[in-house]
């Protein structure tokens, strides 16, 4: 693409979600993901190869179904109650529709299966994009409209996510996948909350966005697709190897990093609201994406492949334009749990 075409495709994607983010109309709302969704096509089939076309086809079919979905809640609710803002239903089908239509479009099981499959098929920026920055207009309006959400439909989802996303990663050797399923049970972290504090959803979701920028670009300036590609660069550049794992083990929660803290904020406000079973199940079930979290650490680090002593002290830090930006990101992702007391105080 040309980069007066890029320009617009971008800046059609970036006003799309800030359209449904500033928005209190239904249709105002429904256009700007309807503008995020269709600017977003082309960026996936920014490389013309069948992979990356069969991913913006599912893409393309998940996410107009979601919408269409969507309108149909929006027409229930203007036919019911003759309002184009946002209404608080006591209807259970209006609801229904409206929380299907969001989970859709946000990934979570059951209806997860096209994030990994639409990931894999696409580079790593583009997934990038599709993992952090479309997350958002949807979770906003999921936000909104928290107080007459369907939440046992909610909760049952959240689980699911939380479970298939660490199960499904347990046998994957693409990083994608790994980052997508990755994303289904950080999106599970998100949702189970949302009805008691929608302030903890979202911050769940500023550091999760802050965790998968940083690994995205890390793995970009080195090209690593897969966990083959990520062991030889053991060899040649450490200090890489060591940002990626670390973002990953706060991916994955592990104490002290900053990934922990949004899931001890959430296991928290569950068990003040007399919710013991649920925090209890999740944090069993993110126990499985530690496992495959700890398993390529493992399988990159503690494991070389054999090599001179020479090869093995010929590395270098690669001086890179966007080592400007991993940097500051990769200390924000690592070590700002400090900093969970003074945010819970704030809340």
């Amino acid at each position: 693409m040309n980069t007066l075409l890029t320009t617009i495709i971008y800046t059609t994607l970036a006003m799309g979600t800030l359209i449904t983010l500033i928005s209190s109309h239904w249709l105002l709302m429904w256009t700007g993901l309807e503008l995020s969704m269709l600017s977003m096509i082309p960026i996936l089939m920014n490389n013309t190869n069948p992979r990356s076309t069969e991913a913006a086809t599912k893409y393309f079919l998940t996410q107009a179904t979601a919408s269409m979905l969507l309108l149909l809640s929006i027409i229930t609710t203007m036919m019911y109650y003759g309002q184009w803002c946002i209404v608080y239903s006591n209807n259970q089908i209006i609801t229904l529709t409206l929380t299907l239509s969001l989970i859709m479009k946000l990934g979570l099981a059951p209806f997860h299966l096209w994030v990994t499959e639409v990931t894999q098929g696409t580079p790593l920026l583009q997934g990038m994009i599709l993992l952090t920055w479309q997350k958002i207009a949807p979770l906003s309006i999921l936000i909104q409209i928290s107080p007459k959400i369907n939440m046992p439909l909610i909760l049952t989802s959240a689980l699911l996510s939380t479970l298939l996303g660490g199960w499904g990663g347990l046998n994957q050797t693409q990083l994608r996948k790994i980052l997508a399923y990755s994303s289904i049970a950080h999106m599970g972290w998100m949702v189970v909350v949302i009805n008691f504090n929608p302030s903890i959803s979202l911050f769940n979701l500023i550091i999760y966005i802050t965790l998968t920028i940083s690994l995205f670009i890390t793995l970009y300036m080195n090209n690593n697709l897969s966990t083959l590609s990520l062991s030889h660069v053991w060899s040649t550049a450490p200090p890489i190897i060591i940002i990626i794992l670390m973002n990953l083990l706060s991916l994955g929660g592990l104490p002290p990093l900053t990934g922990f803290s949004p899931k001890w904020m959430v296991i928290q406000e569950l068990i003040k609201n007399n919710n013991i079973t649920i925090p209890t199940l999740m944090a069993m079930m993110a126990l499985l994406n530690l496992y495959f979290y700890m398993r390529l650490m493992y399988s990159t680090t503690l494991t070389l492949f054999p090599s001179t002593n020479n090869t093995k002290t010929k590395w270098h830090f690669n001086n890179n334009k966007m080592t400007t930006i991993v940097s500051p990101l990769t200390m924000l992702s690592t070590m700002t749990l400090p900093l969970t007391p003074l945010l819970i105080t704030l809340n």
